[in-house]
C-alpha cells in the first residue's frame, strides 16, 4: 500500500504537475524552501533544510552567535521536512505546471521542530483537542494596492485604476472604487478557486486602494496555510498588473493601518455545539472566560500579533485601530468585539493582529490566550459602551521593544508555546529592531539636519 507521501505524488502526477515548491514558513511568514522536479520530490526521504533558516531575520541576517548556538546544534544538522498532505496548492500564474506544498519540520529523531511557526500552532491546537474542543476561526485580511516604488525613501502612493486616476479621499465600501481594479481581482478570485482557498467577500476599506478579503470560517491550521498562500497569490497578481500589494501594518502615513481580524469560537468536538452559547442561545460563561483570557494574556503575547517596528504605527490614534483589550458587543473601537449572531455563530473577534503578522503565530497566540481563560475561568472586565480608542485601562505595549520584553517575561506563555521558540523569536525580533535603529529616517534629516 502506498504511503501518504507516495499517494500525494500520484495525485500531483495525475494533475500534470511537473515541479514542486517545497516550503516552510519562518517567523515573519516568509516562505523558504526548495524547488524540485516531481520525480525528485521525495528523493532521500523528502526535503532537508538547515534549521537556521528559522532564525533568519526579515533583513536576511541571523541572531548573534550566543543565542544561535544555544538554540541550534553547532554541527548545523538539517531538519527533515515532510509534506503536509492537505496543504498542496497549485501556482496557476506559472507557465510550468507547479504546486506549492507546505511542509512540517522534524528533527532527526522524528520530533517536531519547536521553532517552526506551523508546529507552534499545532501545539496549541493539541491543547484544545485534549480538552475535547475544536476551535473555529474566520480571518479578515486587509492590504493596500500601491504604485510600484523602487526608492524606499519615497512615500507609497495609490495606483491608477482602470479610469487612469488614483483614488482621492476615503472610499469605504465603495463598489466603484473596488471595480477600478476589477481585472486584477478577477485573476485573484480565479487563481484562489484553482487553489481551493476559502475566500468569501471582498470590500474596499477606508484607505486609498485599501481592500479587505474575508475567509469562510473553518479549521485554524488550514486557514493559516491559506493565508500564507493568499498573500503570495495577491502579490503575484498585483505584479502582473503593473502595481504592488503590501501587507505592512501601516504603509502610508495619515491613512488607516491594515489588520488581520480573527473571528474565533470553540465547539464541543463530540456534539458540535458552540461553547460560547448557553442552552437559551445567549452568551455563555465560557465566552466570558475566553474573553477574560484574551484580556489577561494578549498584552504579553502582542509581539506575535504585532511583530514589526511598523506594526506599532498602526496603533496610533489616526490609524483607526484599537489600542486596548477592552471588549464590547457590536463595538468596533474595542480590541475584542462580540458581533450580534445566532447561537451557532456566537464568537469573539480579535481586532488586534496586524496584516503583517505570521498567520500561524497570530492564531496560536490568540487561541492560547482564550484557552487559558477557559482553563482558569478568568472573569472579563465590564463591556464597553461607546468609543474606547481613548480609554486608559487595559492598554497594550506601545513599542516592539516593550512587547518583546512582556513576551519574554511571561513564563506561562513560554511553557505552552515552547521556551525554545519564545527565546528564538525574541532574539530574531530584537536583531531586526537593532538593524532598524541603525537607519536614519527622512524625518530626522528634515527636522534635525539644519536646526539642532
Amino acid at each position: 500500500m502506498n504511503t501518504p507521501a507516495e499517494q500525494l505524488v500520484q495525485r500531483l502526477r495525475q494533475q500534470g504537475i511537473c515541479e514542486v515548491e517545497c516550503v516552510i514558513s519562518d517567523f515573519s511568514g516568509i516562505v523558504r524552501g526548495k524547488v524540485a522536479s516531481l520525480d525528485r520530490f521525495l528523493d532521500e526521504g523528502g526535503m532537508r533544510l538547515p534549521e537556521s533558516v528559522l532564525l533568519q531575520t526579515v533583513t536576511g541576517d541571523f541572531v548573534d552567535d550566543e543565542v544561535f548556538y544555544a538554540l541550534l546544534d553547532e554541527a548545523g544538522i538539517d531538519m527533515h521536512c515532510r509534506p503536509a498532505a492537505h496543504a498542496v496548492y497549485r501556482l496557476p500564474w506559472l507557465a510550468e505546471p507547479t504546486a506549492m506544498v507546505i511542509h512540517d519540520s522534524f528533527d532527526r529523531h522524528g520530533q517536531p521542530i519547536g521553532l517552526s511557526p506551523r508546529n507552534v500552532l499545532k501545539r496549541v491546537l493539541a491543547l484544545y483537542s485534549d480538552s475535547g474542543w475544536q476551535p473555529v476561526v474566520a480571518p479578515e485580511l486587509e492590504f493596500y494596492l500601491t504604485k510600484r516604488s523602487h526608492d524606499p525613501d519615497l512615500p507609497l502612493e495609490a495606483p491608477e485604476g482602470r479610469s487612469g486616476r488614483a483614488e482621492s479621499g476615503r472610499q469605504s465600501f465603495s463598489i466603484e472604487a473596488t471595480h477600478e481594479f476589477a481585472r486584477l481581482f478577477e485573476d485573484v478570485y480565479h487563481w484562489c478557486a484553482v487553489q481551493g482557498l476559502d475566500l468569501d467577500t471582498l470590500v474596499h476599506e477606508s484607505g486609498p486602494a485599501q481592500m479587505e478579503v474575508n475567509f469562510h470560517h473553518g479549521d485554524p491550521l488550514r486557514l493559516a496555510d491559506q493565508l500564507i498562500v493568499f498573500k503570495r497569490t495577491l502579490r503575484e497578481a498585483a505584479l502582473q498588473h503593473g502595481i504592488s500589494a503590501t501587507f505592512m501594518a501601516k504603509p502610508i502615513a495619515h491613512e488607516p493601518g491594515s489588520s488581520m481580524h480573527i473571528h474565533q469560537s470553540v465547539l464541543d468536538r463530540a456534539t458540535g455545539a458552540n461553547l460560547f452559547a448557553s442552552a437559551h442561545g445567549t452568551p455563555s460563561d465560557r465566552l466570558l472566560h475566553y474573553i477574560g483570557g484574551l484580556q489577561k494574556y494578549l498584552p504579553q503575547a502582542l509581539a506575535l500579533l504585532a511583530p514589526n517596528v511598523n506594526s506599532y504605527r498602526r496603533f496610533l490614534p489616526d490609524a483607526c485601530a484599537p489600542v486596548n483589550v477592552e471588549w464590547g458587543e457590536e463595538n468596533r473601537t474595542v480590541g475584542l468585539r462580540v458581533p450580534t449572531a445566532t447561537a451557532a455563530a456566537l464568537r469573539v473577534e480579535n481586532r488586534l493582529p496586524g496584516a503583517d503578522a505570521n498567520p500561524y503565530l497570530a492564531m496560536a497566540a490568540s487561541l492560547l490566550c482564550g484557552y487559558l481563560g477557559l482553563l482558569e475561568q478568568v472573569a472579563p472586565s465590564a463591556p464597553v459602551q461607546g468609543r474606547s480608542y481613548d480609554r486608559g485601562g487595559l492598554r497594550l505595549p506601545a513599542t516592539l521593544d516593550e512587547a518583546l520584553t512582556r513576551l519574554e517575561g511571561c513564563e506561562l506563555l513560554g511553557e505552552y508555546l515552547g521556551e525554545r521558540f519564545v527565546r528564538g523569536y525574541v532574539a530574531v525580533k530584537r536583531t531586526e529592531l537593532h538593524n532598524y535603529r541603525q537607519v536614519i529616517s527622512a524625518w530626522e534629516r528634515e527636522h534635525l539636519l539644519l536646526r539642532v
